[in-house]
């Protein structure tokens, strides 16, 4: 019953050897879901080629651009601290979110991701705390770049920016327009018939 994947090399071009990949289960819903395993799998090595570029993972990204928000609205003097402030308190719904499908606490894990990165960017001797990611497994933090927990640039930078305009298109929604359905008043009911003077 166990899945079988092999590859094998087909010759493909001059440059580049094409292989193709066998997959093999006990039915059709494990050779679905092997097959959008693999898929994706294929997506993220895609994304990690064009980007050219990987960053560590587990909340590392997050945390840290985090801490850098938290500190840089501190040194605003405008209205415009709060928004910076409030984003930078949105960044910690991801890694707060890996820590509850772990099924760990995510107020200390998160809590101590925090700290680490608070320390890589303002003590000099700590900079190397700059790579310490979530590790799930084990319910600590560790250094991810080390452990090879790398997720791709590309992916990063676009989720981040998706966000960011789904959030601004909703603030700027500046008015609310709301049909009320009419009331369906009950003849019979106390206030109606006081009113009527039935009472």
């Amino acid at each position: 019953r166990e899945a079988v994947v092999s590859t094998q090399s087909t010759g493909g071009t001059k440059v580049k050897p094409a292989a193709s990949v066998i997959l093999r289960g006990a039915n059709d819903m494990y050779v679905d879901e092997m097959d959008r395993s693999v898929h994706d799998s294929l997506c993220a090595v895609k994304r990690v080629i064009e980007s050219k570029r990987v960053v560590p993972g587990g909340g590392c990204v997050e945390a840290a651009l985090s801490i850098y928000l938290e500190n840089f609205a501190t040194s605003l003097g405008s209205r415009e601290q709060l928004a910076i402030a409030e984003f930078a308190h949105a960044m910690l719904v991801i890694p707060k979110t890996l820590v509850v499908n772990a099924a760990k606490d995510s107020t200390e894990l998160v809590a101590k991701l925090r700290a680490f990165h608070n320390a890589s960017q303002t003590i000099e001797a700590k900079k190397n705390f700059k790579w310490i990611g979530l590790d799930l497994e084990s319910g600590k933090c560790r250094d991810n770049k080390e452990a090879g927990v790398l997720e791709p640039e590309l992916s990063k930078v676009k989720s981040l920016k998706f966000a960011t305009e789904a959030a601004i298109t909703i603030l700027r929604i500046d008015d609310m327009i709301k049909i009320y359905q009419p009331s369906k008043e009950d003849p019979n009911s106390y206030a109606n018939a006081v009113k009527q003077g039935r009472l």
